[in-house]
């Protein structure tokens, strides 16, 4: 059995880990509290572009058009929008998708429970399975944002393409707006035929599911299937507008996500120290208890003696 000293030093080191896990947990609420807003304000107003997108391109006029303007058409013609049903975390199969582009959104620090083990668990079950469908590592193309992720993909012998770690701390719209061009870019000149994202949703405090998302091409299926061509009075005319629209609907795609994804983050940080904070307290109970029964011993002890030392 421990000595009190020792019982004594280790509650008082239990203690100290409480006080930093306290303050972790109320600086990681705070932060979740922003990111929470941040996202609350953007996702409406994302989800509205895509019912207007998807609403304006039920026109078979206005599609006709952007086949020769954008090369806009149906699934498997390399469009950068479908409109049909589409597999929202479906992946693809060689040779009908010859490059793959892989997205992986993590955290840049640790002391976040399982929030970045459960990414990159997904991204290598991704990778498995894009082996299983005829990749191989040369055919797929990854992009961290996220030091931990970054990591993960190095150790899996993957030579990243961009690396965007700075953007999971301080979700920025402007480098938002760079990945986005990138993976455009990429897309638009036949080097990848589909971007996949994967990343932590931030579906309450208490949930933060992982989430494997196509990003291109774009499908607009979910929000298609609930209206019908929109009547709407149009300045300037619908193609110019919709070629205006098209590349703001796949920039705050990217910059939503990313805002999901740091919500997602500090969610789980705040849970997870309050899970440290709660165990510490537990702990200096038992310690504490532990050493008053230690305490309680050594001086029933001396009393005892003392009664026999009188008796003698």
């Amino acid at each position: 059995m421990a000595s009190l000293k020792e019982i004594k030093t280790r509650i008082g080191s239990v203690k100290n880990t409480l006080k930093i896990t306290s303050a972790m947990k109320m600086v990681a609420s705070a932060k979740l509290h922003k990111a929470q807003t941040a996202i609350g304000n953007k996702l409406p107003y994302e989800q509205k572009l895509h019912r207007i997108l998807a609403g304006l391109l039920q026109s078979d006029e206005l599609r006709a058009a952007l086949v020769k303007e954008l090369g806009f058409g149906e699934k498997g013609s390399r469009a950068p929008v479908v409109l049909q049903d589409v597999e929202t975390d479906g992946l693809p199969s060689m040779p009908d998708v010859k490059r793959v582009a892989l997205v992986g959104f993590s955290s840049n620090s640790s002391l976040c429970g399982s929030f970045n083990a459960n990414i990159i668990k997904k991204f290598n079950e991704t990778v498995a399975q894009l082996l299983l469908r005829g990749y191989s590592k040369a055919d797929i193309d990854v992009y961290a944002v996220g030091r931990k992720i970054s990591e993960a993909a190095r150790k899996s012998g993957f030579i990243l393409k961009e690396d965007y770690s700075d953007i999971a701390d301080k979700p920025s719209y402007d480098r938002a707006s760079d990945l986005a061009e990138v993976l455009i870019d990429s897309f638009a000149q036949g080097e990848v035929e589909q971007v996949i994202f994967i990343y932590s949703h931030f579906a309450s405090a208490a949930s933060q599911p992982v989430v494997r998302t196509n990003y291109l091409p774009l499908a607009l299926n979910d929000y298609s299937s609930e209206n019908g061509p929109m009547d709407y009075i149009l300045e300037p005319d619908p193609l110019s507008l919709v070629k205006d629209l098209l590349p703001k609907v796949l920039l705050l795609k990217i910059y939503t996500v990313i805002l999901d994804a740091n919500a997602a983050e500090h969610a789980a940080r705040t849970l997870a120290m309050q899970i440290a904070s709660d165990n510490a307290q537990d702990l200096i109970s038992e310690l504490t208890l532990a050493y008053n029964k230690g305490r309680q011993q050594e001086i029933t002890a001396e009393i005892l003696d003392l009664v026999g030392g009188t008796m003698a």
